[in-house]
């Protein structure tokens, strides 16, 4: 076993010395910002990073359908095309597309929507669409009917239906 010389034994301890007062004291300071303002900007940095929109069931029903009041036809709020991802954090495939899925939001930009439904959370939503499997992807055309699709597609196959079904450019 290798020693570790005793300085920098000494300065790791102080470092996470540290870090574990940041952690139990909001208020330590690092470079002038306390750990809780830290938190904020990584939080608030990772929600403008994000590209796809989260739904609940309020939500969906004032942009994409409500199928409360109507649910004997289709009638598609949006302004624009969408894909929906009915999804779970603890599911595997749900976190492997989910990357794929931003990617897409970003660069497609203002041309379609990417919604997440969170069928932990939004449960009463999942048992409307008879989401029994995820990911459970919902493409929305405009005018036209949605289409499903479920399980993790590839980004190549996301990218065909987008342009094929969604933008009808073939």
């Amino acid at each position: 076993m290798k020693k570790i010389p005793f300085t920098i034994a000494a300065l790791v301890l102080a470092t996470i010395s540290q870090l574990a007062s940041c952690q139990n004291n909001p208020s330590t300071t690092i470079n002038n910002k306390t750990s809780n303002e830290i938190n904020k900007e990584i939080t608030n940095k990772k929600i403008k990073e994000m590209k796809t929109i989260q739904l609940t069931q309020k939500d969906f029903l004032t942009k994409i359908a409500n199928y409360q009041n109507n649910s004997q036809e289709w009638k598609y709020l949006g302004d624009k095309p969408a894909i929906i991802d009915f999804y779970a954090d603890w599911c595997g495939p749900c976190k492997m597309i989910a990357p794929i899925l931003e990617e897409l939001a970003e660069e497609y930009g203002d041309k379609i929507y990417v919604y997440k439904v969170n069928t932990e959370k939004e449960r009463e939503l999942a048992t409307a669409f008879g989401i029994r499997s995820i990911p459970t992807l919902l493409f929305i055309p405009m005018g036209e009917t949605p289409q499903i699709a479920q399980g993790a597609l590839p980004k190549n196959e996301l990218k065909r239906i987008i342009d094929e079904i969604l933008l009808k450019s073939k």
